[in-house]
């Protein structure tokens, strides 16, 4: 073993990213001649010789090193890949010191590119695991879920490090990369979902579309998925992965007539979560940018490219990284209420509350609301909440449609079946994410059809200028079928109407009760 004490920390800065940081590049022996191990960063140590690599031979090389606290978003770790590899593994470890109370510890994510390069856009983007994994491999015909099987092509492949958060001594770590040597090997072709499946023709349909398996941070295989999403009673759902596309191909056999399975990504920035909603199967979203890099828009289009939607997700979720910092110029609707409704989901209600009265005032377009449950492991339950869209027919294209017009409202299970429309005028009506086209002073009904609901709940109308109306629900509306609300209001008085279902309040809580159902509005005038 020959320990390389030569040093190179590169801070660099790529236009349009966030600030990275590039290791000495690890390479390794060829034709039985002695290799050279991989530098750290950061005060870090030299790496370890393996073998020679002939067929059927594995070499491995160790890098360690230590970042500091304010390190880079992302380190990368070059690889030079020699021909004739069969398989690339990888694994790390990093230390956890122990920090003050208030003090943000030691946490690191890992992924992985291959010889095509790191450049912002993904075009060699091989797989990420963020921290769920500690190690990972990728060979032609098989990979780790997180990562795309393909063949390992000789040239520089990049190892990445992500230091989520470092703590004031600073993160220790030591990756090590392991070359298998051997034929190649065939690719398997992914099978995709299909993008329509029976359907009810225009009927209403529940998704829930922000979901997690063993692909990235989930506990759940994809099986597991999709019964828990039959067991739920959604029509589609929509397989969200952190940062990566490798579930995309992961659902033969578990669609169906009954279920459509759309594609997406959770695209997770330092500044918050977007989920690219019905993208195109295999299409990779990069998420390596944070606000002040002004490349959000560029990815927006990407999305909007393969045909997905924007999604700002859990906006005000207070996990690091999970604030939503991009605006919404770029949204095509936003996720207000993310698994059991939390003080989170009220400060994203309010606040889009309040950006549906700029709209109005404005004149501008407005941003439909959607729920997911963003469901990782049991006892998580998918499909808490849900949304449920109108569209002409349960395919990929007419739900999209539908949630990008409104034309939705947000469950917290299937159980909780609602009808909300606006009459007025010389029988004029309008349902939800319509417009009720009447003059500013004819008098409109508003009329609130709910079942299903728990026992205690109350219903109430919330306009441009709050909640105007409100009324407990029957206690015996659970068995007894649909309870029935009409409000009366006019144009000028409510630009809009929009409905909630909500429990009684905690006791001592200060805090409006917990959301069941909620819908997206009728203009009015």
């Amino acid at each position: 073993m020959k320990r390389m004490h030569r040093r190179r920390d590169v801070l660099t800065a790529v236009a349009g990213a966030a600030g990275v940081l590039t290791l000495d590049t690890v390479t390794f022996a060829r034709d039985g001649q002695g290799g050279q191990g991989g530098q750290g960063g950061q005060g870090g140590q030299g790496g370890e010789n393996g073998g020679d690599g002939r067929d059927g031979e594995a070499v491995t090389r160790k890098v360690s090193g230590r970042l500091p606290a304010g390190a880079p978003d992302y380190v990368y770790l070059p690889v030079e890949v020699p021909a004739g590899v069969h398989e690339i593994a990888v694994s790390y470890a990093y230390d956890r010191p122990s920090v003050p109370a208030g003090t943000q510890g030691n946490a690191c994510d890992i992924g992985i590119f291959d010889e095509r390069g790191t450049g912002l856009g993904g075009a060699g983007f091989r797989g990420w695991s963020g921290g769920a994994r500690t190690e990972f491999a990728i060979s032609a015909d098989r990979a780790t879920p997180g990562y795309l099987a393909g063949p390992v092509r000789p040239g520089t492949w990049h190892v990445v490090l992500g230091p989520y958060t470092v703590a004031p001594q600073g993160l220790a770590y030591e990756v090590t990369v392991t070359l298998r040597y051997g034929a190649g090997g065939t690719t398997p072709r992914p099978v995709y979902p299909p993008q329509r499946a029976r359907g009810r023709g225009r009927a209403w349909y529940r998704g829930d579309n922000h979901l997690h398996s063993v692909h990235s941070d989930g506990k759940r295989t994809p099986a597991e998925i999709a019964a828990a999403a039959r067991a739920a009673g959604l029509d589609w759902f929509t397989t969200t992965e952190h940062n990566t596309t490798s579930a995309h191909g992961a659902w033969e056999g578990l669609w169906g007539d009954d279920l459509l399975i759309l594609t997406g990504e959770e695209v997770t920035t330092r500044n918050g979560h977007v989920v690219a909603l019905g993208t195109d199967p295999g299409v990779f979203i990069d998420w390596r940018y944070r606000a002040r890099d002004g490349a959000f828009g560029r990815f927006a289009r990407a999305i909007h490219r393969a045909g997905g939607l924007v999604v700002p997700a859990h906006p005000y979720a207070t996990c690091v990284g999970c604030n939503w910092k991009f605006g919404f110029e770029d949204a095509d609707a936003v996720e207000v209420w993310n698994g059991p409704y939390t003080p989170d989901d009220e400060m994203a209600v309010a606040a889009w509350d309040a950006m549906l009265v700029a709209s109005v005032r404005d004149g501008g377009r407005w941003l439909p609301a959607m729920g997911n449950s963003d469901a990782h492991r049991e006892p998580q339950v998918v499909g808490l909440p849900q949304t449920v869209v109108r569209a002409d027919d349960l395919t990929r294209e007419a739900l999209l449609a539908g949630i990008r017009a409104g034309r939705s409202w947000i469950a917290e299970s299937s159980a909780v079946k609602l009808s909300f429309t606006a009459t007025g005028g010389r029988g004029r009506h309008a349902g939800i994410g319509e417009r009720l086209p009447v003059g500013r002073d004819t008098p409109v009904t508003v009329r609130l059809e709910v079942s299903g609901v728990p026992e205690g709940c109350t219903a109430s109308f919330v306009t441009d200028q709050g909640r105007l109306y409100e009324t407990p629900l029957p206690a015996s509306l659970p068995a007894s079928g649909k309870g029935t609300i009409e409000w009366r209001t006019t144009p000028s008085y409510a630009a809009y109407v929009r409905a909630e279902v909500r429990r009684a309040p905690a006791a001592g809580s200060g805090m409006p009760g917990a959301m069941v159902a909620l819908t997206n509005p009728v203009f009015l005038g």
